[in-house]
């Protein structure tokens, strides 16, 4: 009778093992096997990294087999089992593998194709057929949208991490609990003793280094040494950790009655500040978005402030970009003062803390929550929903959602909620983040995650005239290492535009994320579908891109670039100064935060920037989800492209007192999972 040899491999997480029975049975297109039992109780196989093979006898020769189901039925208790993958050896000597890189829950069973890549066109016979449509089905009803607030993009359907299904939960839960990382953060940063003085304020900026880590010869040591000076000030824009919002200025706008006589003596080049704008050599970044939003008013003993700023750059005859304007509101007038580094010194010093703390509410509301976490939700909710893991593109995508939707969850129920941590120490808590975000998504359109375009967009893209942008310039080179990839990938499996518009499953994600994601905006520019394969790479580049390089880029430097309170104030308890010549060293430690406030941010930025344990970092797939030869060697043309980027990257870092690191691949985590 012919004989199969079934190997079966558990994960190697904490609880994946399991003393449940299981049962396997195998579907060919010659006949099915009878259910055969591979492990009861006591028996001691499917432990934590356990690979157990067994040998399936039947009757008569089942064809080639089509599916495996595997049924597991509780012995005493709960024992939830993570199966990583089947192989199965035939009569024949041939090897087939199935991937399933899943949790089996409670007494279900699932059933697994075998791991080569299929489209839908591709499923000739009625049994895959029924079972793609079955697994799609069954997606749906647990993968369900949910509105958060009005004008977001739809989240999951989930009140709680607990409540998600258990293939996205984190394995750990304990590891993602805001608020036992965050008082963890402050313990180990010795700075708890401080974390309950609210409404104590600190003495002078001297004061502030109670709470500094102070590690020799890294950049947050090195902010705290130079955050007063102009360079360290502008540099910020183009390398910290918000280096999306500077653009070059083409036209001063008429709301910042700026004139040459004020900023002449910062202009380098005997020209007016007309003819430096004409020149390109003038800069812009402006916080208009927060004009309007109400500061945080959950403390009653504390009132706290927003300003919404427009600050203005020159770039110099050493190519450094330094301020030469602020003003601190929107509408110019007598209350308004555009602030000066001619100006005291004091009056200057107040001027660019409150755009460092402007900056500070925009990065972590729109270019960190919205335009990373919730957008990658958005990509990984619809995957789950509209892509079956036979799907090539499910196999490509899945490992960049990893945790994404877990993460988001646990940031809802104790981060970013009503009274949650994010209202302690920050001036947008207590419902401005979530203006913010209604706000933001009127910007947020698919050109502006396209990175070159977005770059090119806020005229930043030539490295001549802007030499020391490494954002723009190692963000272009991990996007053409990506879209080279999602092109290999692409070309294995549509041979034609014909083929990308006729995947109904490919449609039905884009036409998810459009109608769902972005609301149905037509603003948006969003596409509602597919049509060619050029447009395919670039749609999966967004995605990659986005969950992987593009949060990384805005995650990882939190603690070097906030971690020195006066440099990125996470709140301020006076209002903006209303005219010169006013403004005192006290006035300026009175407004930043005060004690406790200071110690719940800094553990903030400290437990946000550290990458999770076992982490994954991009072009790492230790699942093998796909199996075929090209696929594979399509990966390790994507590695070795990664790793000379990270060459390049580390060689032009040597020496340099503020390297810029965030955007090497080896620090790159292949999704959004902090």
């Amino acid at each position: 009778m012919p004989s199969y040899t079934v190997t079966v491999a558990t994960g190697s997480q904490w609880f994946a093992g399991t003393d449940d029975y299981v049962y396997l049975s195998l579907e060919g297109t010659a006949g099915c096997s009878e259910r055969h039992l591979l492990d009861k109780p006591f028996y001691n196989d499917f432990e934590r990294g356990a690979v157990d093979s067994y040998d399936v006898t039947v009757e008569e020769d089942l064809g080639e087999i089509q599916l495996i189901k595997i049924e597991k039925r509780k012995y005493w208790y709960h024992d939830d089992w993570y199966l990583k993958y089947i192989t199965v050896k035939t009569p024949l000597g041939d090897y087939l593998e199935f991937p399933c890189y899943r949790w089996i829950t409670d007494e279900k069973e699932i059933v697994l194709r075998d791991g080569r890549a299929k489209l839908p066109r591709d499923d000739k016979t009625q049994i895959l057929k029924q079972h793609r449509r079955k697994e799609l089905e069954d997606r749906q009803k647990m993968y369900r949208w949910k509105e958060w607030h009005p004008g977001f993009p739809l989240s999951i359907d989930a009140h709680s991490h607990s409540e998600l299904p258990r293939d996205i939960q984190f394995d750990n839960e304990k590891g993602v609990d805001f608020i036992l990382n965050y008082s963890k953060a402050m313990e180990n940063l010795y700075i708890n003793r401080f974390m309950h003085m609210f409404q104590s304020s600190w003495s002078d900026f001297a004061d502030f280094e109670k709470i500094f880590v102070r590690i020799s010869n890294t950049i947050s040591e090195y902010v705290m040494q130079h955050w007063k000076e102009d360079f360290m000030f502008g540099y910020q824009f183009l390398n910290g950790c918000n280096p999306v919002l500077i653009k070059k200025c083409t036209e001063i706008p008429q709301k910042l009655p700026v004139t040459t006589a004020m900023v002449e003596c910062s202009l380098e080049r005997n020209l007016t500040l007309e003819e430096e704008v004409k020149q390109g050599n003038i800069f812009i970044v402006d916080y208009e978005l927060l004009d309007g939003v109400d500061a945080n008013k959950t403390d009653p003993c504390t009132i706290q402030y927003l300003a919404a700023p427009i600050c203005l750059l020159y770039k110099n005859l050493e190519n450094k970009i330094l301020p030469i304007a602020i003003q601190l509101g929107q509408k110019p007038g007598p209350g308004n003062p555009i602030f000066l580094p001619s100006d005291a010194t004091y009056d200057w010093l107040l001027a660019k803390i409150w755009v460092r703390s402007s900056d500070f509410h925009v990065h972590q509301t729109v270019t960190h929550l919205l335009r990373t976490h919730l957008v990658s939700e958005v990509f990984s909710i619809a995957m789950f929903r509209q892509l079956p893991a036979v799907h090539p593109l499910f196999k490509l995508l899945v490992p960049h959602m990893r945790f994404t939707i877990a993460i988001n969850t646990k940031a809802r129920e104790q981060l970013i909620c009503e009274c949650g941590l994010f209202d302690k120490a920050n001036a947008t808590g207590g419902g401005g983040h979530v203006q913010m975000v209604q706000k933001a998504m009127k910007e947020l359109t698919y050109s502006s995650l396209c990175f070159p375009e977005e770059i090119k967009a806020k005229g930043m893209d030539s490295q001549k005239d802007i030499p020391y942008y490494y954002y723009r310039d190692d963000g272009i080179k991990v996007w053409e290492a990506i879209k080279s990839f999602a092109e290999d990938v692409i070309g294995i499996y549509y041979e034609s535009d014909e083929v990308v518009c006729e995947d109904v499953e490919l449609q039905a994600f884009v036409k998810d994320i459009y109608v769902y994601g972005m609301r149905g905006v037509k603003a948006s520019g969003f596409p509602k579908m597919i049509k060619t394969r050029e447009k395919l790479a670039e749609y999966l580049t967004v995605v990659i891109f986005t969950t992987s390089a593009q949060h990384a880029a805005v995650n990882f430097g939190q603690y070097d670039w906030c971690s020195w309170i006066p440099n990125a104030p996470p709140t301020m308890r006076c209002p903006p100064p209303t005219e010169k010549g006013t403004v005192t060293i006290e006035q300026i430690v009175e407004s930043l935060p005060d004690r406790g406030r200071s110690c719940w941010h800094l553990g903030a930025v400290w437990a946000l920037s550290q990458f999770q344990d076992n982490e994954l970092f991009l072009g790492m797939y230790p699942d093998e989800h796909f199996i075929e030869k090209p696929v594979k060697e399509a990966m390790a043309k994507f590695r070795k492209s990664l790793d000379e980027i990270v060459s390049a990257i580390t060689e032009r870092n040597k020496n340099k007192k503020l390297p810029y690191y965030y955007l090497s691949p080896d620090r790159i985590p292949n999704s959004v999972a902090v």
